[in-house]
């Protein structure tokens, strides 16, 4: 695992397939759609890297949403079925990189981090993880976690 740091996002145009539900079956979902998004990803055009899935997040104790995404150069084009766009403003992020396989402890680092260099979540926004798809099992693939944090006052 790599040590946490400060990183700048500038806005993001995503396409992919998003979640909705209760938390409790969050981790599952997040895989299977994950996995559905990889397999439909050849019907998107103007990806900008095919190898890079992002996956933005929101949620609290009841439920959380999800998407499995790629990054797309704005066009006029129809979606997939069951597909949507959204857009992700620029933002600062604390992050950390972590083996998909121990994200856990990767979230857990960079809370704790956090917390000791008295960074503040920024609430509205949206995380993100980062997975670099490299080989044939994504799931064992790099992670970036990306905690958004609230501006220096």
């Amino acid at each position: 695992m790599d040590t946490c740091s400060i990183v700048n996002k500038s806005t993001l145009h995503l396409v992919g397939v998003p979640y909705c539900g209760p938390y409790s079956s969050f981790p599952d979902e997040a895989i299977r759609l994950q996995t559905d998004f990889l397999a439909r990803k050849h019907e998107l055009n103007h990806v900008i890297q095919s190898n890079v899935m992002y996956c933005p997040y929101f949620g609290n104790e009841a439920y959380a949403t999800y998407w499995a995404c790629f990054e797309s150069q704005y066009n006029e084009d129809p979606l997939p079925p069951g597909m949507v766009a959204i857009t992700i403003p620029m933002h600062r992020y604390a992050s950390v990189s972590s083996s998909s396989q121990r994200m856990g402890e990767g979230y857990e680092m960079l809370k704790a981090w956090m917390e000791e260099h008295n960074y503040k979540k920024l609430d509205q926004a949206v995380s993100l993880e980062i997975y670099y798809l490299e080989g044939q099992h994504w799931e064992e693939e790099i992670v970036d976690i990306l905690i958004p944090i609230e501006d220096e006052a």
